[in-house]
Formats: structure tokens, sequence, C-alpha cells
């Protein structure tokens, strides 16, 4: 992609964009000159749709009006409100709808993935993970491995990435697992790298891990809604995410879990139970005796909060109505491309980028490191804040920036190199 002709004047694009009018479907934060603010937080944040309002005060008067009985009633009745989500959600991660299902949060429901999936023995009871996975992951995979009654220093397994960009690329995790594989009962990747924005091609990977006997989990918190996902083709065997960042479900919305289907009927595979889980035909029987789901809502505990149900439900019809992440895709890949051009253009020695070059290997965010500066990092942070921007800091130097092709316009990005430019120069 060339945009020299659009370096000072992103108008033409923003012209030409046939998703401008999905910016309509959501509030934008006003800066305190009342203006939209420059958003590109949705990597942390994503924005409320304005039909999540209408969404939720449906529900509060289902309850205000039908109390007990909006379990059954109404259009969309709470006892099956998951289910009609579950046919969009999949659409997302490219999976079979009974393979998804809302629940819980995305640590809680990768303890409860790993109850069934990592299942160590004396000669294979290693988990791999990346050193600098999200520190929630890495919590979870030692706590689980001390669970089992095994010392983290000897099966816990981290990769690491080149000393300089961070980045750990798809033929180091090959290598790895090829070397060491039979060793290890789990792999847990990211779908796509919270710190640097690296996305792994995940098929290869899996398809190693799975000639070496090792299952393979991924974390999809920074991906899913972000690029196309294809689980069930590509065999991974169970995946969890977050709704509150590109799914803009709400902060704390309910998580999301994939269990592929070859896995439904294993009755051997460990599992924490819940009368959410039990069959639908027979859970209320109340007779103490199990009878599994088989399909992911097997793995339910409770049920779910409907309020944050309703936020998923909105903003996955926003998807929807856009045609889903596929159709966004090119956008997202304009978006960012654009990005990369005005920063290394206005900012060339002033700033790098950890995020891969090609584009097919990163989603919309760019990672970008303040290198030596008149000020810090951190000031220069605080003054785009104090400008109107919201964007994100990670220690120690790194500034994630992530240009949505939902709700920002090549405008807003155009803007934002102005104002970083300002900030650095200042």
């Amino acid at each position: 992609m060339t945009f020299k002709d659009y370096e000072d004047d992103p108008s033409l694009m923003d012209d030409e964009d046939p998703f401008k009018s999905f910016r309509n479907e959501f509030h934008i934060p006003q800066s305190e000159s009342g203006s939209d603010e420059i958003y590109m937080c949705g990597n942390s944040l994503g924005l409320q749709p304005r039909r999540t309002h209408e969404y939720v005060l449906d529900e509060l008067e289902k309850w205000k009006t039908l109390g007990v009985r909006g379990h059954f009633e109404g259009k969309y009745p709470w006892m099956p409100y998951h289910e009609f989500l579950m046919e969009d959600l999949a659409h997302i991660v490219g999976a079979k709808s009974q393979e998804v299902v809302p629940m819980n949060s995305l640590t809680v429901n990768l303890h409860l993935m790993m109850v069934s999936f990592y299942k160590p023995t004396k000669q294979r009871h290693k988990i791999l993970i990346e050193k600098h996975a999200f520190p929630s992951d890495y919590y979870a995979v030692e706590s689980q491995i001390t669970f089992h009654g095994f010392d983290p220093s000897e099966s816990l397994l981290t990769l690491e990435g080149d000393p300089s960009s961070q980045i750990i690329g798809e033929d180091t995790w090959i290598e790895y697992i090829q070397e060491f594989g039979e060793e290890v009962a789990l792999v847990v990747l990211p779908g796509l790298q919270y710190y640097t924005g690296e996305a792994l091609p995940l098929a290869k990977i899996v398809d190693v891990a799975h000639e070496k006997g090792c299952l393979v989990g991924v974390d999809l918190a920074h991906a899913v809604g972000n690029i196309p996902l294809n689980l069930h083709r590509e065999q991974v065997d169970f995946a969890c995410w977050c709704h509150y960042k590109y799914l803009n479900s709400g902060p704390g919305a309910v998580g999301g879990c994939f269990v592929h289907e070859k896995h439904f009927r294993d009755d051997q595979l460990p599992k924490f139970k819940g009368w959410w889980g039990h069959h639908k035909v027979s859970r209320f029987l109340m007779n103490n005796q199990f009878e599994a789901t088989y399909s992911a809502e097997g793995w339910q505990i409770s049920n779910p909060p409907i309020i944050s149900l309703a936020c998923i439900r909105a903003s996955l019809e926003v998807f929807k109505d856009a045609g889903g992440v596929a159709s966004l895709r090119e956008k997202s890949l304009k978006l960012t491309s654009y990005l990369e051009f005005l920063l290394k253009t206005k900012l060339k020695h002033k700033i790098s980028i950890l995020t891969p070059e090609d584009p097919q290997r990163r989603g919309c965010q760019l990672s970008i490191v303040l290198e030596s500066q008149t000020r810090s990092g951190q000031e220069i942070y605080k003054s785009l804040i104090a400008s109107g921007v919201s964007v994100d800091w990670r220690e120690p130097n790194v500034m994630r920036v992530a240009p949505v092709p939902l709700y920002n316009s090549f405008q807003d990005v155009y803007d934002f190199s102005q104002k970083l430019q300002d900030g650095i120069n200042a």
C-alpha cells in the first residue's frame, strides 16, 4: 500500500471507506473541547455500541415487569439467552456454533479448560508458554502445574523472543516444539501477542504440536474481533477470550470459550461440573445424576449474567451488519498501514515499531517504542491523553495504538500522528 498522496489529507480515504457509517453505531468519548476524542484504545476497552443501551434496558424492563417469568417469556428469554449469541460468535472465531459458549471470564475459563486439557504424567508434564505472556495467563499455568504436584521450575517452559524485537515467530515455536514436544502436555499460544502486536499463524504450530502429542490452547484476548480466525479448521483444542476489547461488550464482560467438537464425547476428559453443563432436557429433574451436554456448553458451570450477555449480543449484531471480521480486515490493514506510513515519515529516528512490518502478521495494533527523547515516554504519553487522545502505555517504554476499523477513521490516524509529533517535539 502506498500513501504518499494521502500524507497530509486522509479525507479521500474516508470518503471512499465502505464502513464509515459504522462509526455512528458507537458512542465516541468527548474531549474537553467538546469534539470527539481520538480513541485508539480498543485493544484495552472497546467503545460502547449505541444499541447496547436499548438491549440492556430491555432486560431491566423484563426483570421489572415479569420477574422470574423472564427466564421463559419474551423475545429473548433468559434461560436460553446465551444460545442467541452462539451462531454470530462462532462466525467471529471460525467455529461451529456448538463449539463456542459465552461464560465466566478469560482466566477462569483458562483454568476450566486446563482442568480438562492439562493432563500431566511423569513423562509428559510440561506446559509451554511465551516468557512474556500476559501475566494472568502465566499465573494460571504456573498455578495449574503446582496444583498437579509438579514444580514450575521444571514443568513450566517459557519461550523467549528476539532480544531486540521481542518477536517470537512461527518458526521459533515450531522448532522448539519439534525438539522438546515429547515432554510437553500443553502448548498455550497467544492468538495475538498483547505487547508486540504479533499475530501468530496458528495452523502449522498446531499441526506440529499434535504430531508431538501435545494439546494446544489459545488465548484470543487481543485477536478476537481483530483478525480473521479459523479455530475449527485449524484443529485448535480449546481457546479462551474476553469480549471487552475488540468485541466492545463493556468492562468486565462475560468471556468466551471454544472447544473443538472432537472432544465433546470424550467422557474420560476431566471436567469441573456444574448444572449449566448438564443436559438441558433433564437439568431440572434435580436427581444429582450428571448428564453431559455434548457441546462447548458442557463446560459451563452456572447460569450467566444476562445484562452482560445483552451487551455482547449488541456488539455481535454490529459485526454481523458489517459482514464480520473478514469483511473489515481490508480496512483494518489499510488503517494500520497508513498509521505506520505516517509514523515512519514524520517521526523517523524518533520512534521505532515493535509490531511486525508484514501486515499479515499483525492486527490493528502497532506497539510504538519512544526512543531517547528530551521528554520521557511517560511524559509524551500523558501529553497525548491531555490533548484528547486515548491510547495505552505498557512498561517500560511501549505505547500501544489500535485504529479499529469499526469506529476509527483515517482522519483519526492522521490527527494522532500530528499530536504524537507535537508531544515529542514539545
